[in-house]
């Protein structure tokens, strides 16, 4: 019944669902990597963004190469900012706004110096291609509580002078002239003393899971439903295929019995007298009365 699954055209039916069903638990574990990277952070997040500070002496092999499970972690520094060094970040969208943010070097009493990103700015209205006004840090010594983040990859375009294109921090630490910590900068969560006036604050990271549980489903999902169509489509075909045999089975049915009518009908027939070549008065007048029944 199903012996046409066989055939070359249903074979590669079947390579074809196959190939799309593999395709599709390949996005489908894509989707679920997304989902664990983002659950990772989410964890990341929630541990260590509102946590208690931790002196610089107790995390300072992080600004040389940061572990990961220690990012947002709030590290307290204590030194003073650089502003000769300071820096603003092209191209830092924040709820959908272009803007910048403004880095600046802050070397520590140990006499060690990382990178603090103070925060945003929006683009500006008198000076195309930089802000209005760049607020300055607070002078002297400050303490300021700064929140570890991962340095950012060198970009492939320029940027104008004072400006980056990127946090990528060697290269930042290069123009400077110093060393530098490269492993990692902080984000400032507080200073003091304050300055008076202050970038914009960063919001808080989303902790939000998002759509790729359901995205991974959908794409498992139709991986499945593709093996489900192609057996509909061949238990159709097998449907098909019986019908077409039970009408010709009839056919040769209702064929065969007209032939057994026509038959029996000649078989039934009365025999024709059959005369005689030279056949005499008498027997012309006995087939006569045969044939009207005397």
């Amino acid at each position: 019944m199903y012996r046409f699954l066989f055939s070359s055209k249903w074979l590669a039916y079947l390579l074809l669902a196959a190939i799309f069903a593999a395709a599709c638990v390949f996005l489908g574990r894509w989707q679920m990597d997304r989902r664990a990277e983002t659950l990772a952070e989410i964890n990341r997040v929630v541990t260590n963004y509102s946590a208690a500070p931790v002196p610089f002496e107790q995390v300072r092999d992080e600004f040389s190469e940061l572990d990961p499970a220690k990012e947002w972690t709030q590290v307290e520094l204590r030194g003073s900012y650089d502003v000769a060094g300071q820096r603003i970040v092209r191209n830092r969208p924040l709820n959908g706004q272009p803007g910048y943010e403004v880095v600046v070097p802050f070397t520590l009493e140990t006499g060690e110096t990382v990178v603090v990103d103070r925060g945003w700015l929006p683009i500006g209205n008198k000076n195309p291609g930089s802000p209005d006004s760049i607020p300055a840090p607070p002078a002297g010594t400050v303490t300021a509580v700064v929140r570890l983040k991962h340095g950012e990859p060198q970009l492939d375009r320029g940027a104008p002078a004072g400006q980056l294109a990127s946090i990528d921090l060697p290269t930042y630490a290069a123009g400077l002239g110093y060393p530098v910590l490269t492993g990692a900068y902080g984000q400032l969560a507080s200073e003091s003393p304050a300055a008076a006036q202050m970038p914009f604050p960063f919001p808080k990271p989303a902790t939000e899971e998002g759509t790729h549980l359901s995205y991974s489903l959908q794409w498992f999902a139709f991986g499945v439903l593709m093996f489900v169509g192609f057996g509909y489509a061949a238990r159709q075909q097998a449907r098909n295929a019986a019908i077409d045999a039970e009408d010709e089975e009839g056919d040769e049915v209702s064929s065969g019995s007209a032939v057994h009518s026509a038959a029996a009908a000649a078989r039934r027939r009365p025999p024709v007298a059959r005369k005689r070549k030279h056949a005499t008065a008498e027997e012309e007048e006995d087939a006569l009365l045969d044939a009207q029944g005397y």
